[in-house]
C-alpha cells in the first residue's frame, strides 16, 4: 500500500527523535563510497556494452545563422544531423524537451551534428575538421547593449525607496558586477545509448530522472514506457545536470541509426561550452537607515542575460524580500536578449550571487553609520516576511550570527589597516546565510525481507552529496535494522519517481517518501504484533510492544512492502521557508602584490534536522570553496565580439585548489521545522555557498580598506584599490 502526505499543515511528531535504531543524524561513512574509491561504481561513459561505437558533437563557430551544408568526414560511420537533435539543455524541472534544429545556430559552440566512429580518436579527429558552411547573422552578444526586458513575475515595490534615500540619515548606493560561472562538476557529460527495437536505454550524467525522462521523450518523440534512464552513479553537477543535453539525445538517435550502441562524451570545453553557464550580474543596491542602523529603504536593481526564448533568468534578489526588513522596498529584474551560451541554474541559482552582493552592501553600509556589521544586521531581522506578512515556517538567522560572532572570536575584529603581519593586512569579514526552501513530489518503495534485510527504491539520484547514505540511514531508523542490513537503489527511472537533486530539496523531499514507506511497513508490523503502531519500538532486528518480543523474520512471511508519496502542500504558500546561517572568515592581503590569502573560515548553519552530520558537513564545507571561487577567482570570460567563451576548460577557469582553502570549521544549530514534512529537515546543500563570498570580501576590506565591486576580486583590483 501507498502512503500519502501532502505537506498542508505543521508537523510536530518528531517521530524519528523517538526511534530506537539511533542511526539517524550520526556521521557515518558513505555506504557506496567503497565502490567509488576502488573504481567499481560505474558513471555513465563507464559502461562498455558490445559493438559500441563512439560520437562526438561539432559545434558551430558562429554566434547565430544558419547551417547550410555540412561535409563529409572520412574514416567515419555518419555523420548525424537530425531535427531532433536540441540546441541547448533543458532547464531542471522542464516536463518538455529544449529547443530542437541543429540547422538554426543561436551561440558560438551550439552543437550541430554528431560524427560517430569505431573510436572516439578517430570520431574526434573527424568532428574537428569536418568543413561546415554557415549563412552568418549580426546578433548582439554584449548585455550592456541592448534594451533589457522587465518579466513582471520577478518586480516587486512597496512604498517610496527614493523618498528613504533621502530622508535616510545614511545611504549607499552602488552597484556590483559578477562574470558568468559554470559548474566545472568533476564528471563531464555523457550518455550511452541503446536500443531493443522501439525500447531506449539511456545510461547518463543526469540529476533528475523523472523529468529528464519527461524531456528526453518529448525531444525523441517517443513515449516515456519506451524509454528507461540509468544514472546510478553521477560525479557532481551542480546544477549542469538538471535537464538532459545534447550529448544524451544525440546519442540515442544515432543508435538507432546504426543499430548499435553509441557513446556521446563532452569534453570539458564543451561541457563549458553546452551546460548551462550561471547568468554575468549587474546589480545595483540602495540602502537606507536611520542614526540607529534601523534600514527605512532596500533597493536592489538587477541585470541577467540568457538566449532569447529561454524562460529561465537568474533569480538574483530571491531572497532580498525577505531577508531585512524596510518600509521602502523595491526589486528590478531586468532580462537582456543575447547570443552567449544558454544560462540556467548554477548551484544555488539566485542567492549565490545576489546574498553575496546584498552582503556587500550591508557591510558597507555598517561603516558608514558606524555600526558593527552583526549588530546592524541583528537591528533588522524581520518578525514576519515584509510585504506579505507570512509567518517564517522557523526562524536562525539572530542565533547564527549570535554563535558565529561568538565561536569566530568577532570582538578581535579591528579597524581596517590596523593588523599589519610583517607585509601582510590581516582582516576579518562575515555575512549572513539565507537561501529559499523548497519540497518536491517525490515516490519511494521499501521492501522488508524475511531475513532481516530491507531494500529501498527510487530514481532518486547521488551526486555525490551522500543520498544513498541518508536514506539507507532512514530506513535503518524507521524499522529497527543495522545500516549495514539496508541496500539502497538509485538512479533507475523503473523505480518510483522521486524529486531528483536539485534546489537542496533532494534529502527532504525523497527522504520524507522514504519515511512514509517505512511507516506503512511498521503498520503492517504492529498489526501482526497486535499493537498501535505508536506503541512499537524496532531495534536490531526485533520488534517489542509492552512485554512481547519478536524478532523480524518471525513476522514477515516473504516481504512486506510500504511506498510513500509526498506532495507539497498549503505550508509553501502559507509560511516562508528558508534556511539560515552566518559565514565568517579571516584573510590576509599582501600589502605589495593583492594576493589573498584566506587564513581561516567558518560557517554557521540551520537547516532543520540534520540527516547525516558527516555528508552535512561536507556540504558546508563544498559551498563555503565555491564562496571563495566566487570571491577570488572564478571568471567565465566571453569574448566581447562573437559571445563565445574564452575560459573553457578548469586551466583558464580558476576553481580554489587545496592550497586556496584552508581547514574550514563547521557548525549547526539544532532545529527541527515542522512545517515541511515529517523529517522535519530542510535544504543544506546549497545554503553554505550563499553569503560565503561576502564574507571573504568584506575581509579584505577589513584587511586593507580596498573594496572591490567588480567580482573576482584579483590582485590587481585590491591594488587598485589601496590607498597610495
Amino acid at each position: 500500500m501507498t502512503r500519502h502526505l501532502r505537506v498542508d499543515g505543521p508537523n510536530h511528531d518528531n517521530r524519528l527523535d523517538h526511534m530506537a535504531q539511533g542511526v539517524i543524524g550520526q556521521p557515518l561513512n558513505r555506504l557506496e563510497g567503497p565502490l567509488k574509491v576502488t573504481g567499481r561504481a560505474t558513471y555513465a561513459a563507464e559502461a562498455r556494452p558490445a559493438n559500441m561505437a563512439y560520437g562526438v558533437l561539432v559545434q558551430a563557430s558562429v554566434p547565430a545563422g544558419k547551417v547550410l551544408e555540412i561535409g563529409d568526414a572520412p574514416g567515419a560511420l555518419a555523420v548525424i544531423q537530425d531535427k531532433r537533435m536540441i540546441r541547448y539543455a533543458a532547464q531542471g524541472l522542464d516536463e518538455k524537451g529544449p529547443t530542437s534544429g541543429p540547422d538554426r545556430i543561436e551561440y558560438m559552440g551550439q552543437s550541430i551534428a554528431l560524427v560517430v566512429a569505431e573510436t572516439f580518436e578517430a570520431a574526434r579527429h573527424a568532428a574537428q575538421n569536418i568543413v561546415v558552411r554557415y549563412k552568418p547573422e549580426a546578433v548582439p552578444v554584449d548585455p550592456e547593449s541592448v534594451t533589457p526586458e522587465l518579466p513582471p513575475k520577478k518586480q516587486s515595490a512597496a512604498g517610496d525607496v527614493d523618498k528613504a534615500m533621502r530622508e535616510a540619515a545614511f545611504t549607499l548606493d552602488q552597484v556590483w558586477r559578477t562574470p558568468s560561472q559554470m559548474s566545472a562538476a568533476m564528471e563531464p557529460h555523457a550518455a550511452i545509448a541503446e536500443w531493443d527495437g522501439d525500447s531506449v536505454t539511456i545510461r547518463a550524467a543526469l540529476q533528475m530522472l523523472s523529468s529528464n525522462r519527461k524531456q528526453m521523450a518529448d525531444a525523441l518523440g517517443i513515449r516515456e514506457s519506451k524509454l528507461r534512464l540509468l544514472s546510478p552513479y553521477v560525479g557532481g553537477g551542480f546544477g549542469s545536470k538538471l535537464g538532459i543535453n545534447a550529448e544524451a539525445v544525440a546519442a540515442a538517435i544515432a543508435a538507432k541509426e546504426l543499430g548499435r550502441p553509441v557513446m556521446v562524451a563532452m569534453t570539458r570545453q564543451q561541457v563549458f561550452d553546452l551546460a548551462h553557464r550561471r547568468s554575468e550580474t549587474r546589480q545595483r543596491i540602495r540602502l537606507a537607515c536611520d542614526a540607529a542602523g534601523r534600514l527605512n529603504g532596500i533597493g536592489h536593481e538587477v541585470l541577467v542575460s540568457n538566449l532569447p526564448g529561454s524562460e529561465f533568468t537568474e533569480p538574483v534578489a530571491q531572497a532580498t524580500p525577505f531577508t531585512y526588513q524596510a518600509a521602502h522596498r523595491q526589486v528590478v529584474h531586468a532580462v537582456a536578449r543575447i547570443h552567449r551560451g544558454c544560462a540556467g541554474s548554477v548551484r544555488a541559482p539566485g542567492e549565490a550571487v545576489g546574498v553575496t552582493v546584498f552582503e556587500c552592501a550591508m557591510d558597507e553600509l555598517a561603516e558608514l553609520a558606524g555600526i558593527d556589521p552583526v549588530e546592524l544586521r541583528l537591528k533588522n531581522i524581520p518578525d514576519v516576511e515584509p510585504t506579505t506578512e507570512r509567518p517564517f515556517s522557523s526562524h536562525k538567522l539572530a542565533e547564527a550570527l549570535r554563535e558565529g560572532a561568538e565561536r569566530f572570536g568577532w570582538s578581535g575584529r579591528r579597524a581596517p589597516g590596523q593588523r599589519l603581519e610583517g607585509e601582510w593586512f590581516i582582516g576579518m569579514g562575515m555575512a549572513a546565510a539565507v537561501r529559499v526552501n523548497m519540497l518536491q513530489e517525490s515516490r519511494a518503495k521499501v521492501t522488508l525481507v524475511q531475513d532481516g534485510t530491507a531494500i529501498v527504491e527510487t530514481d532518486m539520484t547521488d551526486i555525490g552529496t551522500g543520498t544513498y547514505t541518508i536514506l539507507g540511514q532512514l530506513a535503518a531508523e524507521m524499522l529497527g535494522l543495522p545500516t549495514d542490513r539496508v541496500e539502497v537503489r538509485l538512479g533507475d527511472t523503473q523505480f518510483p519517481p522521486a524529486s531528483g537533486s536539485g534546489g537542496s530539496f533532494g534529502a527532504a523531499s525523497s527522504g520524507n517518501s522514504v519515511f512514509l514507506a517505512c511507516e506503512e511497513i511498521r503498520q503492517q508490523i504492529a498489526k501482526a504484533m497486535g499493537c498501535d503502531e505508536r506503541d512499537l519500538t524496532l531495534q536490531d532486528g526485533m520488534a517489542r510492544a509492552g512485554n512481547v518480543a519478536k524478532s523480524l523474520s518471525e513476522l514477515v512471511d516473504g516481504t512486506i512492502t510500504g511506498e510513500g508519496h509526498l506532495q507539497p502542500g498549503k505550508t509553501e504558500k502559507s509560511h516562508r521557508q528558508a534556511t539560515w546561517g552566518s559565514h565568517w572568515a579571516e584573510v590576509a592581503v599582501n600589502r605589495w602584490t593583492g594576493e589573498v590569502r584566506v587564513r581561516r573560515m567558518m560557517g554557521v548553519f540551520a537547516c532543520g534536522r540534520v540527516l547525516n552530520e558527516k555528508t552535512a558537513r561536507s556540504q558546508c564545507l563544498g559551498g563555503m570553496t565555491f564562496g571563495i571561487g566566487i570571491a577570488l577567482t572564478e571568471a567565465m570570460e566571453h569574448d566581447p565580439r562573437d559571445g563565445h567563451a574564452v575560459s573553457r576548460d578548469l586551466a583558464e577557469y580558476h576553481i580554489p585548489s587545496h592550497a586556496d582553502v584552508p581547514s574550514l570549521d563547521v557548525h549547526f544549530l539544532p532545529e527541527r521545522d515542522a512545517y515541511v514534512g515529517p523529517l522535519q529537515a530542510k535544504g543544506l546543500g546549497e545554503l553554505g555557498i550563499c553569503g560565503a563570498g561576502a564574507a571573504v570580501l568584506n575581509a579584505i576590506h577589513n584587511a586593507c580598506g580596498a573594496r572591490v565591486r567588480d567580482l573576482p576580486a584579483t590582485p590587481d583590483k585590491i591594488i587598485a584599490g589601496l590607498e597610495p
